[in-house]
């Protein structure tokens, strides 16, 4: 992965019209490697890094330009990564319509501006929500609200009045128990609240326009084993926000040259991501993505479907040696099969006199003949046999499957010469 950000990076030092890149990284080391080639092409101005304790403040609720529906809907999607069974859907689509309301009103008495913070307090503290309905109505009656935020008002209203509050307890406790599972995350760190709960005048980093605009790299630096659920729920709306303003950009004949890189991908994976790369080619974003196996990926996103559909959208792929049967037998179907030859053996003995010895329990053959017989077919067979995966490709080699953007090169077996030596 390094190899790749290295290129890019050289790439905006030396034109223009520079890539705007986002980088993802679970293990919280890939930043230095960044930060050591920013600095080799002159590029620490274009540095956005994404972490605790550090002049950079970003909210991800914040987004004045897209509905609540579709906030929603995002942290709908972050609550299926930590979810073992999400077959049911019930709970995550209540939850989703409850977080919806949430922003409606939060955004009327609090200026348009959304945090995890006051959705923490709107469902969990009921004395909370009174005192901003009594906000609201004063807002209401001084005729502070447009035709618009009126109709939004009477639904969040409706909503809460006649069908979250009368809910029954435990349903109720669960629904609110499913939303605090993200909002708890921001609010029980201070470090955490004042980075990515902070107060609107302070925020430095509001999204990916700027960042594609001007050509600038987000990174985030943020270790999953020391953060578990902050750094999935962060690096997934990083995610989700720079494929839509990537998407957005080729709505408007906008697009210019973008960079995704991830690495463990299978950490942030969700089901939209297949959409994204097959639509992305044509807004010009360039996605590189690592994972262990492809059994990775799928205990992520549950089913075999959506794996297929994130393989399928990948033109390049290098494999590395793995004992993972599910990865082996996808690559094989991907790479194809060919006729090979096969040849078969046999031996054959033929007697004109042959006797039984009672004694020893055996045949007595007397004037014989053998003959050998060796027959040659093909079989129609994978290219690439399970061996190769697991035994043939050793340290510093794989397996490619690349295009030039013009033609598929045949796969092949290639050495690869490690980014730590300076060749």
């Amino acid at each position: 992965m390094y190899p790749f950000t290295k290129q890019l990076l050289e790439y905006n030092s030396k034109n223009i019209n520079k890539i705007g890149i986002l980088i993802l990284d679970v293990k919280g080391n890939y930043y230095n490697q960044v930060k050591t080639y920013a600095q080799k092409y002159n590029l620490l101005d274009d540095l956005i890094v994404i972490e605790l304790k550090s002049n950079v403040f970003y909210n991800p609720l914040h987004k004045p330009n897209l509905k609540p529906q579709v906030l929603a809907n995002r942290i709908k999607t972050i609550l299926t990564l930590f979810s073992e069974n999400n077959t049911e859907s019930y709970w995550l689509d209540k939850a989703e319509q409850i977080i919806c309301e949430c922003i409606k009103l939060c955004r009327l008495y609090n200026n348009g501006y959304v945090t995890f913070l006051e959705i923490h307090k709107l469902i969990t503290i009921p004395n909370y929500y009174k005192e901003k309905i009594k906000i609201l109505r004063d807002l209401f009656i001084s005729s502070k609200f447009s035709q618009n935020q009126i109709y939004e008002l009477n639904m969040s209203l409706n909503f809460f009045q006649d069908e979250f509050e009368n809910l029954d307890s435990r349903t109720k406790g669960i629904l609110i128990s499913e939303i605090t599972r993200i909002t708890n995350t921001f609010i029980s760190d201070y470090d955490v609240m004042s980075t990515f709960c902070s107060p609107q005048e302070k925020l430095t980093f509001t999204g990916f326009d700027e960042v594609i605009k001007k050509g600038k790299i987000v990174v985030l630096n943020m270790n999953i084993s020391e953060y578990t659920l902050l750094s999935k729920i962060i690096a997934t709306y990083l995610k989700l926000d720079f494929q839509a303003e990537v998407m957005s950009c080729l709505a408007k004949n906008q697009s210019k040259i973008t960079a995704f890189i991830c690495d463990e991908y299978d950490k942030f994976a969700t089901k939209t991501d297949g959409e994204f790369f097959s639509l992305s080619r044509e807004a010009k974003c360039i996605n590189i993505i690592s994972t262990q196996s492809y059994s990775s990926l799928k205990s992520t996103l549950k089913e075999d479907y959506y794996v297929k559909i994130i393989v399928q959208n990948l033109i390049n792929k290098i494999w590395f040696r793995t004992d993972d049967i599910y990865t082996i037998e996808e690559a094989q179907k991907q790479l194809g099969k060919e006729d090979k030859p096969k040849v078969s053996k046999s031996i054959s003995e033929n007697a004109k006199e042959t006797n039984y010895n009672f004694i020893t329990n055996t045949l007595n053959s007397h004037d014989s003949n053998i003959s050998e017989t060796f027959s040659t077919y093909s079989q129609n067979d994978y290219i690439f046999d399970f061996n190769f995966f697991t035994q043939n490709l050793e340290t510093f080699t794989a397996l490619t499957f690349l295009s030039d953007g013009n033609k598929i090169y045949p796969p092949e077996k290639v050495k690869l010469l490690p980014y730590f030596l300076d060749l």
